[in-house]
């Protein structure tokens, strides 16, 4: 079974900032309980870019918490096509 997109992103976090996936929540906040910072946040930006085919404006990386959030902003821009 294909990985879900839920599970795509949280791989892609984990990846940026060198986390294990299962040792974050969908909901902690990013820079506040998880450690990553504005690079992270531009890395993750741009990997999810590239992987999903989307393009998000660098003025939403301030949106971008929690994984949870940056779910629902890939599945909305992916919407807009």
């Amino acid at each position: 079974m294909a990985p879900s997109i839920k599970d795509e992103i949280l791989e892609i976090v984990a990846t940026v900032i060198e986390k294990e996936a299962g040792d974050i929540s969908l909901d902690a906040h990013l820079v506040q309980e998880v450690g990553a910072d504005s690079m992270m946040a531009l890395e993750i930006l741009a990997a999810l870019e590239k992987k999903y085919h989307i393009v998000v404006p660098e003025e939403r990386l301030k949106e971008m918490t929690t994984v949870n959030k940056i779910i629902q902003m890939v599945e909305t821009a992916r919407k807009r096509g």
